[in-house]
């Protein structure tokens, strides 16, 4: 038995300008089946989330590297 799919999430590989997403949102509304896309747009939370997991990151590198 497969599972049923209520949606799913679609994530940019970096922060792209409104007006250039406008393009990719109105191909996804086209598909077959979707009934609303929504942007997320990103904030300071966004920012500050990405400056701790590179921290984290580069504390486990060093640790990693350090003899």
């Amino acid at each position: 038995m497969t599972d049923r799919l209520k949606g799913v999430i679609v994530t940019f590989e970096q922060d792209i300008r409104e007006d250039d997403a406008e393009q990719i949102i109105n191909a996804i509304r086209m598909i077959k089946g979707v009934l609303d896309v929504v942007p997320s747009i990103a904030d300071h939370n966004d920012v500050m989330n990405r400056i701790r997991i590179q921290h984290e990151l580069e504390k486990r590198i060093y640790k990693a590297l350090k003899i």
